[in-house]
């Protein structure tokens, strides 16, 4: 018996270190950069787009500090905080690369290292190699899946400070999953838990703010008791909320309409499917916590350790999102502040978990059935679930995105097929580099401008817009004034008539208007590529 328990012990701790010398370590060589290939391919590249938009030309006026000479303040605003620009821009300038190139590389390596960090947390919470391939399968197949209540994407296809906040807090978790006070371990672990978090506040502070909650949660569940602190915890969240709350500043009219246009900040506003993504991942960590409990090796305890930290922090969040974060209060600086952002690590979490769980069980399975053809059945029904699943997000993605190439390849910039970005390439050619640039607020929810955001694309100043500008200006109050007046100038303007466009945009310096190709105007429109045209302000005499 002695020896049985030796020789299993001893299976156990070859099983954790995949990458010892004589080792599947090879394997892993292969399957990380596959699977890197594989997440490229099903989410695909869209480097203007979104939030991906304004990190770019944040990098772009880092690089060119005459850029933007107009509205800069929305340009320079989101990335004060971060070293994001600082450092893509030091990228491109040490290897002479043009941007688009840094930034594609960007994108890969930080596909790469999500991957590597989620493989970190599996081998500490997962035995077998094939369970720890099919939940890192999982988290490449649910890549851009949307984060309820955040407006957030679990991994973007474009590069931003959350492409590399994201897999620096993952590999954070990873290291605190050492953490053992039974152990001498507990300064070395947190040690390298610490350093990669102070890395991923250095370009996302509050995505790292979110991230050390998580991993206060985790040490916590690592306790002999602890239930006890999850209600500590919950408590202190709620006084810090409160406190917030009751000593917020009072706001202006146009930062309270800046936080209404954020209509996902506030749940009790949701429709009711919309909660299921509050619901869903904190129920599939439950249910892998019963199976966890079963056994009482030290991967299924750090793995439960990992579950409990989980849902105890989703529900902390809702409930102070549910309390404090509400469109009927006074002050709105607990929405602001966005406690449910921490979801983006459990859905990490989940998914990686979720994708081992299910291949441990097939494995199971498979020792139980005596041919060899049913086994290959069970192992062929899991990949194919995880490539339909995979098949779904590759469909959802090309919808999002149905007028661009699904890779925007950097030498593929100037031959989009997106009549909106063709139209944006001709005023970077064939206008000043001091034009102030103006057109309908909502312009990146048109149908067929896959949300492509003027500035990067352009290269010239824009009157701020409603969708991408007024998240920031619902951060940062100091933008609202400025955000609600031109958001406002810009309303329906394509619909407006010559005389109402000049009284809203005139007063502000606009010299060029993008319009819809069918918008009435007498101004002189040398671009027009039938869905999208450019026109010049002019004085009415030269028209």
């Amino acid at each position: 018996m002695q020896l049985a328990d030796s020789a299993g012990a001893a299976h156990l701790s070859t099983a954790r270190m995949p990458w010892r010398p004589g080792s599947k370590w090879q394997l892993w060589l292969l399957w990380l950069p596959l699977l890197t290939m594989v997440t490229l391919l099903i989410n695909g590249y869209h480097p203007w787009s979104e939030d991906g938009g304004l990190y770019v030309a944040g990098v772009q006026l880092t690089l060119k500090p005459s850029l933007f000479p107009h509205y800069r303040v929305f340009v320079h605003e989101p990335l004060r905080y971060s070293i994001f620009a600082p450092a893509v821009a030091w990228v491109v300038r040490r290897t002479h690369l043009s941007l688009p190139w840094v930034l594609m590389l960007a994108d890969l390596f930080s596909i790469w290292l999500t991957l590597y960090a989620g493989l970190r947390i599996l081998q500490r919470t997962v035995v077998e190699e094939a369970a720890r391939l099919a939940g890192l399968a999982l988290l490449s197949a649910f890549w851009s899946l949307p984060i309820a209540g955040t407006s957030l994407l679990l991994m973007d296809p474009y590069v931003t400070a959350r492409s590399f906040s994201t897999p620096l807090s993952m590999l954070a978790l990873a290291f605190a999953l050492d953490f053992d006070p039974q152990q001498d371990r507990v300064v070395r672990s947190l040690a390298w838990s610490g350093l990669c978090l102070a890395l991923a506040a250095a370009f996302h502070p509050l995505m790292a703010a979110y991230a050390f909650g998580f991993l206060v949660v985790l040490v916590v569940s690592r306790l002999r008791r602890p239930y006890l602190g999850y209600t500590v915890l919950a408590a202190s969240a709620l006084l810090l909320a409160a406190a917030l709350h009751v000593f917020a500043p009072a706001e202006t009219p146009a930062l309270v309409a800046a936080e209404m246009s954020r209509y996902y900040w506030f749940a009790l506003h949701w429709h009711w499917y919309e909660l299921l993504g509050l619901v869903g991942p904190v129920a599939i960590l439950a249910l892998l916590l019963r199976g966890y409990r079963e056994r009482s090796d030290r991967w299924n305890q750090t793995a439960e350790a990992l579950s409990r930290a989980g849902i105890s922090l989703g529900c902390i969040a809702a409930l102070v999102a549910t309390i404090f974060a509400r469109q009927g209060s006074q002050t709105h600086l607990v929405a602001r502040m966005q406690p449910l952002r921490v979801y983006l690590l459990i859905y990490a979490v989940m998914a990686l978990l979720l994708g081992a769980k299910v291949m441990e069980l097939a494995l199971g399975a498979r020792r139980l059935m005596r041919t060899s053809l049913t086994r290959k059945a069970l192992s062929g029904a899991l990949v194919a679930a995880i490539c339909c699943l995979a098949a779904i997000m590759f469909y959802a993605q090309r919808q999002t995105y149905p007028a661009s190439e699904h890779i925007e390849f950097p030498w593929r910039v100037q031959k989009s097929p997106n009549p909106w970005v063709q139209a944006f390439l001709w005023c970077r050619k064939n206008t000043p580099p001091d034009a102030l640039f103006a057109m309908d607020a909502r312009y990146v929810n048109e149908d067929g401008e896959d949300a492509q955001t003027f500035r990067p694309i352009a290269q010239r100043s824009a009157v701020p817009d409603y969708s991408k500008d007024g998240g920031e200006a619902a951060i940062t109050p100091s933008l609202a004034e400025q955000w609600w007046r031109g958001s406002e100038a810009q309303r329906n303007l394509s619909t407006e008539t010559d005389a109402e466009r000049d009284a809203r945009l005139l007063p502000l310096g606009v010299t060029w208007m993008v319009l819809h190709a069918s918008a009435a105007t007498e101004y002189p429109c040398p671009y027009n590529n039938g869905v999208i045209k450019v026109c010049r302000l002019v004085a009415a005499e030269h028209r």
